[in-house]
């Protein structure tokens, strides 16, 4: 059995803030969630394909132990199923990954166009109108 179990910490934010700080912020929480995500999926990875690999020895060992046909039969389909999953858990581990790379591509991308903006609004003593409120 895996012990992993879902987790509901640290998850970012879904409000209406999107001053720079808080979308910085919702891009990090995300890539860091997809990073650990990633990690746990291929520990999950490596053991759904050691179980497979055990329940084709498995199923070699009762062969040869001249049990009745259909625990063999069982045993290898659990094999099969367990290298399937396995094969589902790989692309999902390869999607974490590329998400999070792209949470990570896109929090620097948004630092480079918008944290001068940012530091300049921080840094004055006056309000600065909203968004579009030129564009009236």
């Amino acid at each position: 059995m895996s012990d992993l179990a879902p987790t509901t910490g640290g998850a970012a934010q879904t409000d209406g803030d999107n001053r720079y700080k808080a979308v910085q912020q919702k891009l990090k929480t995300l890539g860091q969630a997809m990073d650990l995500a990633s990690n746990e999926l291929e520990a999950l990875l490596r053991s759904m394909r050691t179980n497979a690999q055990r329940s084709e020895g498995l199923a070699v060992d009762i062969a040869n132990a001249e049990l009745d046909r259909k625990f063999v039969e069982m045993t290898n389909q659990v094999s099969v199923a367990l290298g399937g999953a396995a094969v589902e858990v790989r692309k999902l581990h390869e999607t974490a990954q590329e998400v999070s790379g792209l949470a990570h591509d896109t929090r620097r991308t948004h630092a480079r166009l918008y944290e001068g903006l940012d530091d300049i609004r921080s840094s004055r003593r006056e309000r600065t109108p909203k968004p579009g409120f030129f564009a009236r």
